[in-house]
């Protein structure tokens, strides 16, 4: 099997940087800006000029200078990073003021503020490689994907790994039911279902239930069953921005939510029984996940259908072969147990995904998330 070479970002949660330094003395444009830092998950400083204390203007990650503050901050130390705000649209003078501070941009509200957002929201979090996000399919109706997906994401934590586990599929009964989690607090998919713009990665983490070591965005047992592209699109980005793996559990149909979270992937495995009529249908699904997703490799589980084995089967969907998904005696008893599927670090589905993880992350924090030969 190829690996892929990401990174393990480092826990930000532990160690956030500091907010943006705000300097204003515009009540109605701090009010602004405080929501906007508040949508971005940053807690700013905030003066009406540039600060006293030695060091404050240096220090701070980004620095946003109301219009009203522009004189009061051309004696500061010149740096990067400083943009100057404002709301008046028709002001000829700005782009003077701006290079009176030494400003990078210009940003006028409410026009800028999506893009504001996203850079306060950098600062807040800060910028580094996007988590090896995984897919897992089933090539039919009862492969055996969401047992994969939560063992995967098992594993990952097991391995000290920052983990989220994505349930996308609205119909699959819960990935909180399968992990034992059912009745655990926090957040799940309909109160995203309404998420534009950015989100907060350190927020959407904290909302979550945390189960077995790791975060889980599962569904509620209400009727909400559709994901608009646009929260898909939303959700997977922050926690790409703050996981080290994202595992994200996906159904056979492909809708907008379901496309948006395919294009969001590095790799998709589809699971797939060694039986001609389940690799027929699996051919399907490969050929409609494949028109999103360029990456799209073979998980093949048995028994097998006389004269089939594993490579027939990745060879008759022309996929490659990730291996042979091990039959766990007793998974189904461990489950009603409370256990979680891979949660024996030495059964044969553990150490399958502990072995796929081996391959996957080559060389931790070296590499983009790209596929290597």
């Amino acid at each position: 099997m190829a690996g892929f070479r990401t990174s393990d970002r480092s826990p930000v949660a532990e160690g956030r940087l500091a907010g943006p330094l705000i300097v204003t003395e515009d009540v109605e444009l701090l009010d602004d800006l405080l929501r906007l830092c508040a949508a971005a998950g940053a807690e700013p400083e905030v003066h009406h000029s540039v600060p006293e204390r030695r060091g404050g203007w240096e220090s701070a990650p980004l620095v946003l200078v109301g219009d009203d503050a522009a004189l009061r901050c051309r004696s500061a130390t010149r740096r990067r990073d400083v943009l100057l705000v404002g709301r008046d649209q028709d002001d000829p003078d700005v782009w003077r003021r701006a290079v009176e501070i030494g400003a990078d941009c210009v940003l006028r509200l409410p026009d800028a503020e999506s893009w504001l957002v996203d850079r306060i929201a950098d600062v807040a979090e800060g910028v580094g490689r996007q988590a090896l996000t995984v897919g897992v399919i089933g090539g039919r109706g009862g492969a055996g994907a969401s047992t994969l997906a939560c063992a995967l994401a098992v594993t990952a934590a097991r391995q000290g790994l920052r983990t989220m586990l994505v349930d996308g599929d609205p119909l699959g009964g819960g990935l909180d039911v399968l992990l034992g989690g059912e009745r655990v607090e926090g957040r799940r998919w309909p109160d995203f279902a309404a998420s534009k713009g950015r989100v907060a990665g350190g927020a959407l983490e904290e909302s979550l239930p945390r189960l077995h070591d790791l975060r889980v965005l599962s569904w509620d047992r209400g009727d909400c069953v559709l994901v608009p592209p646009e929260a898909m699109r939303s959700v997977l980005a922050a926690a790409r921005r703050w996981c080290g793996v994202v595992v994200v559990d996906l159904p056979r149909r492909v809708d907008e939510g379901v496309a948006e979270a395919l294009a969001q992937l590095d790799v998709g495995l589809l699971v797939v029984p060694g039986e001609l009529r389940a690799v027929a249908a699996a051919g399907r699904v490969a050929s409609t996940v494949g028109m999103v997703l360029p990456d799209l490799r073979a998980v093949v589980r048995g028994p097998y259908a006389t004269g089939l084995d594993d490579s027939w089967v990745a060879d008759a969907l022309r996929l490659p072969l990730v291996g042979e998904l091990p039959k766990e005696p007793g998974l189904l008893a461990a489950q009603e147990s409370g256990a979680p599927p891979g949660a024996s670090a030495r059964g044969p589905l553990a150490r399958f995904c502990a072995a796929f993880w081996d391959r996957a992350l080559v060389g931790a924090g070296a590499g983009d998330g790209s596929v290597t030969a």
